[in-house]
């Protein structure tokens, strides 16, 4: 058994340190040197399994060496071990089996936070709140979040067993379940923030996202969408060619939205938007902030670049490096580090991981000079989008307004983690079911909350006098407790709708909506600015945009006749 795991793991080994190397069904010969490596890889694991004071387990010590020699490339190159490469697989699908809820630990409780519309688990009645105590007879308090999403999930048709404990009933519920097809949908909402102002969060790019986006958008505008918030916040990315065909509905036909530049001929791409989509061609905002990454900095990168939309919120991650996934022996994945991705204006997205613990440990607002102006930036990371504003390089996506999120207080930050708002809401809502929409809280809610915390144990009296003597915290609190209630009552949305009140990028990103409009104004007919990549000269062009969202350009040289700035 230990030769068969060290041949095992010796082959997954050689693989990922052949995969670097693969370009079709060809695998290029390996020098002198790599053979003496390997040489002496395969002489250093049997030392080990015939000296070492304890058993080992081959598998932990191989996949721990490929980390190891992975690390040394950079902070994305990434061995999967065969679980971590299937679960990855099916995150990027769009669909999955399973019950249809959303869960989390509570109180170290697997809780149900709400469960999806038309699904199984709201056709048997499972509600915000319930707190699920057995899967097939197996007790919930020792597993992981993970752990029992994976017994909850399975195959179409099949059944499963849980246990539900639920506020204000006496006795646990005996559920038997029906897993059905679950969508993964990445436009987690999308909805109208006012009577002309659409919302579409998007939280990753998976297989379906471009149409989804596409439904979402359509949906919108026939609700009379006509300006946009795009929220992008803690979107780390997903798969390129989604994140193409989203921002083939932003831009005009033509457009740049994204280089690829690598070691090797075939990782020069340059992608473009087509015709597959009508332009959007309405004002846009879009939200960013430390959690966006890949991807979705490509869409920002190529709204902002192209002076389609404004973006707001606080500087992105700086993700630029393109993973190519290769599959390894056993089940086993490796994502390489094949190239870099570059905005259309020239910026390398990826920031400097020379050192990985800066890289981790980044506090892009501070990295950028006081409120995202520049200050700080050196003259060779000063970029020029279409009509010629001024765009920061260095990695990531500097917004064009810097909105920096207040940290909430210390004693919301504590009943939060305690889950005083949800749970309060949902005994209230169980106690008096609330039906209408327009649902506001009475005078009373936040004395009556402070009573329920002190019955509960959460915190004394003095700590909840102390706390709703604040207006802030009162504030916090009622608007909490009000999108919990709404969240127990119709869901994630409906909880979204009444948070987003209070979200102060998403009120920024409003205001910043006229702007955005003469923004789209300016870059449909002016006369613009730019600099060509390739010869560093300044160019000047005219630019009319018409209604299809065709876009006829003409480039003269300011060094002399030579064309140049292709956009």
């Amino acid at each position: 058994m230990k030769r068969t795991w060290r041949n095992v793991g010796l082959a997954l080994f050689a693989a990922a340190l052949l995969a670097g190397t693969l370009f079709g069904n060809r695998i290029l010969a390996l020098d002198d040197q790599t053979r003496e490596d390997l040489r002496l890889y395969t002489e250093l694991v049997s030392v080990a399994q015939e000296n070492y004071g304890a058993e080992i387990d081959y598998s932990d010590v191989v996949y721990a060496s490929i980390q190891g020699m992975l690390r040394s490339l950079d902070p994305h190159t990434s061995f999967l071990p065969p679980r971590a490469y299937s679960g990855m697989r099916e995150r990027q699908q769009s669909s999955f089996y399973g019950l249809g809820i959303l869960v989390g630990m509570r109180n170290g409780q697997l809780t149900v936070i709400t469960p999806m519309e038309g699904t199984p688990a709201s056709r048997v009645g499972m509600r915000a709140g319930d707190v699920i105590s057995t899967i097939e007879g197996e007790p919930t308090d020792s597993m992981t979040v993970n752990e029992a999403v994976d017994k909850l999930k399975g195959p179409k048709g099949t059944r499963v067993r849980i246990t539900v404990v639920r506020r204000g009933m006496k006795e646990p519920i005996e559920m038997e379940v029906t897993r059905d097809e679950i969508p993964q949908n990445s436009v987690r909402h999308s909805y109208m923030l006012t009577d002309d102002v659409g919302y579409l969060q998007i939280s990753d790019f998976n297989r379906s996202t471009g149409e989804e986006v596409a439904n979402a958008l359509e949906e919108l505008e026939g609700l009379g969408m006509e300006r946009l918030v795009v929220d992008l916040r803690n979107n780390g990315g997903g798969l390129l060619d989604q994140a193409i065909l989203v921002s083939d509905q932003f831009l005009p036909e033509g457009a740049k939205i994204v280089e690829t530049r690598g070691r090797t001929r075939d990782s020069f791409q340059v992608y473009r938007s087509t015709d597959r989509y009508e332009e959007l061609d309405l004002p846009v905002v879009v939200l960013v902030n430390r959690g966006t990454a890949s991807a979705a900095e490509i869409l920002s990168g190529a709204i902002q670049d192209h002076d389609v939309g404004i973006v707001v919120g606080t500087p992105t991650w700086g993700k630029g490096l393109v993973q190519t996934v290769y599959n390894l022996s056993y089940g086993a994945g490796l994502a390489l580090t094949t190239a870099k991705y570059y905005t259309p204006s020239g910026r390398l997205i990826q920031r400097d991981y020379s050192s990985f613990y800066d890289y981790y440990n980044y506090d892009p607002l501070s990295a950028e000079g006081e409120e995202g102006e520049g200050a700080t930036v050196p003259p060779d990371e000063i970029f020029y989008t279409d009509i010629g504003r001024e765009v920061y390089g260095g990695g990531g996506i500097t917004p064009d307004v810097v909105v920096e999120l207040e940290d909430i207080p210390e004693m919301a930050q504590y009943m939060l983690a305690r889950n005083a708002f949800f749970d309060y809401a949902v005994e209230l809502n169980n106690r008096n079911p609330v039906r209408d929409r327009d649902w506001q809280p009475p005078a009373d809610l936040l004395e009556r909350f402070g009573e329920w915390l002190v019955t509960e144990g959460v915190a004394d009296q003095e700590q909840v006098d102390e706390a709703l003597a604040d207006d802030e915290m009162r504030d916090y609190a009622r608007l909490q407790i009000h999108a919990e209630i709404f969240n127990s009552a119709w869901g994630q949305e409906a909880r979204h709708r009444i948070l987003s009140q209070g979200d102060e990028q998403i009120q920024q990103a409003l205001d910043q909506l006229g702007r955005a409009g003469q923004l789209l104004a300016d870059s449909q007919v002016g006369e613009v600015h730019g600099v060509d990549g390739g010869g560093g000269h300044r160019c000047s062009w005219s630019a009319r945009w018409g209604r299809s969202g065709r876009r006829r350009v003409r480039a003269v040289s300011r060094r002399g006749r030579r064309s140049c700035c292709a956009h």
